[in-house]
């Protein structure tokens, strides 16, 4: 009986380089899941535009010991926001930040994956030109320890919340930082700053343009 004919020989695998780029796929793709995720976060919550209501919140001060995630109440949206509203709670170790007061320059940082140091500087040398605008700040998320650290090292003396799980970044829209939002007397927003060009490096012009309107 003759031998059968040799078959055909078995598929050759694929080169690293061919792995590696199919490595390369599954990363982006996660990437790209990360970043729909974030979107969704935050859809219907936009950074806040000129002549809107500041948005009220109570949060921890980010060198207190007081733990917790921010109260981002407000008398209609009781609930997971907060148990009572944000306005109502008044305690040394918490920033609370209310459509009224003072008019406000409000800064936001991420410790991690970001380079907002400069923004929260400039504020700290403005505050002192201008006592009566209230400088309040806001560390979002990332490990509490690092953000009592960054603020001791940088000396920055205005009050710096802890926004633990991100609800006051998400309730003003805040994509990234640096964003410094400016608001009235009244508690209306001015405008919000994005960006180095306009939260950090031409901050101190808006900050004079919010001071001489007040008087």
């Amino acid at each position: 009986m003759s031998a059968r004919p040799p078959g055909p020989p078995p598929p050759a695998r694929p080169p690293a380089a061919g792995r590696s780029s199919w490595y390369v796929g599954i990363l982006a793709v996660i990437i790209l899941g990360y970043i729909l995720v974030n979107t969704l976060r935050t859809e219907g919550n936009k950074a806040p535009s000129a002549g809107t209501d500041i948005r009220a919140f109570a949060a921890p001060l980010v060198l207190s010991e007081l733990d917790g995630d921010a109260n981002v109440a407000t008398p209609d949206n009781l609930g997971d926001a907060g148990e009572v509203p944000a306005c109502s709670i008044d305690r040394p170790d918490v920033l609370t930040v209310c459509p009224d007061g003072h008019p406000l320059v409000l800064g936001f940082y991420f410790t991690r994956g970001s380079d907002c140091a400069g923004s929260f500087d400039a504020m700290e040398k403005l505050q002192a030109r201008y006592p009566k605008l209230r400088f309040a700040g806001v560390i979002v998320r990332g490990d509490r320890d690092e953000a009592r650290k960054t603020v001791r090292e940088h000396g920055w003396t205005f009050d710096v919340a802890y926004d633990r799980d991100g609800a006051v970044a998400n309730v003003y829209g805040v994509p990234g930082c640096p964003q410094v939002v400016l608001a009235d007397g009244k508690g209306h927003v001015s405008e919000t700053l994005l960006g180095r060009d306009r939260a950090e490096r031409d901050l101190a012009t808006h900050v004079a343009a919010l001071a001489k309107a007040q008087r």
